[in-house]
């Protein structure tokens, strides 16, 4: 999934696991994961190549199409 910059509309390069770039207006981002029913963060599943998360909240797992994605200004 590509994520584009909100101040500029430039396509974000990844620079850590939760971590984006934006080489354009030289911006910072943490991409935070929240689950799509309660907004809580979700933590981050990795297992033989597949990616799932998991809420707390909701006591439930939760698939990557799912969950909802947000950039935020470091």
């Amino acid at each position: 999934m590509q994520l584009l910059c909100p101040n500029c509309q430039s396509e974000l390069t990844r620079s850590g696991e939760s971590k984006r770039h934006c080489q354009a207006c030289h911006s910072d981002f943490i991409l935070n994961i929240e689950c799509n029913e309660c907004g809580e963060a979700l933590q981050r599943l990795k297992a033989c190549g597949a990616v799932n998360f998991w809420c707390d909240h909701c006591n439930e797992l939760k698939s990557k199409s799912s969950a909802n994605y947000r950039l935020v200004e470091a």
